[in-house]
């Protein structure tokens, strides 16, 4: 189940977003307005919900959220983006790395 995450999540909101993967999570992360959407099989899938609740495509990084370790990592498709300078699946930018992990951990950590 994708869940828009716009405040801290709650432990209902996880225990939902990981019942597709179960050992994490996918997420899409807009970076500009400082909320995620979490739990769809594909990052895109994540991507598209912020989309259509009105994020803008430049500002969605895709990453993947560990509960047990409480960590972030940066590959996912929706990242390789040559007009942004990012040919790769994973965030190269490391300022937009860093906007990635606050608003995850602000979001997740500790649910």
């Amino acid at each position: 189940m994708i869940h828009i995450i716009r405040t801290r999540a709650t432990k209902e909101q996880l225990d939902e977003m990981l019942q597709t993967l179960c050992a994490y999570v996918k997420l899409a992360v807009d970076i500009q307005r400082g909320i995620l959407a979490g739990g769809g099989p594909l990052h895109a899938d994540c991507e598209s919900a912020l989309l259509e609740d009105g994020s803008k495509q430049e500002d969605i990084w895709g990453a993947d959220w560990n509960p047990q370790t409480q960590q972030v990592t940066y590959e996912a498709l929706i990242n390789i983006r040559p007009r942004q300078n990012n040919r790769s699946m994973d965030i190269l930018d490391p300022t937009v790395r860093e906007r990635v992990t606050q608003i995850t951990q602000q979001l997740l950590e500790g649910v």
